[in-house]
């Protein structure tokens, strides 16, 4: 019981597990794609505009997963990212856009115009 409350007050144990072993995965990389990771969660962060919790860890951890594949096979990063880095992550992002929040708002520029059209207006 006591788990529950203090979940709700400081968020979820497991998500803050999820993150703390995703950062440990980060650690492990060669330089260079551990560089090229860092820069895409901070542009993940600043433009994939998630805010479930959950939807971010599975972006992240499916990020660290292409990466250290990458780097055990000893892909290039540019064959990874491509020549424009912001479309590989633009790309990327579109793939977990249902944590996005935009997309409420969407839906609610949706529903008040439908409502509007519903007034017979």
């Amino acid at each position: 019981m006591a788990q529950g409350w203090l979940e709700k007050v400081t968020g979820s144990f497991d998500d803050k597990k999820r993150w703390r072993q995703y950062k440990a995965r980060k650690e492990q990389l060669a330089g260079s794609y551990r560089t090229t990771i860092d820069a895409l969660e901070r542009y993940f962060t600043y433009a994939g505009a998630i805010v479930k919790g959950d939807v971010l860890m599975q972006m992240l951890e499916d990020l660290a997963d292409l990466i250290e594949r990458a780097a055990a096979d000893g892909t290039p990063i540019r064959d990874i990212v491509g020549d424009d880095p912001v479309e590989f992550a633009e790309t990327f992002i579109r793939n977990y856009s249902d944590g996005q929040w935009i997309n409420k708002e969407r839906e609610r520029l949706t529903d008040a115009i439908n409502q509007a059209t519903a007034d017979g207006a």
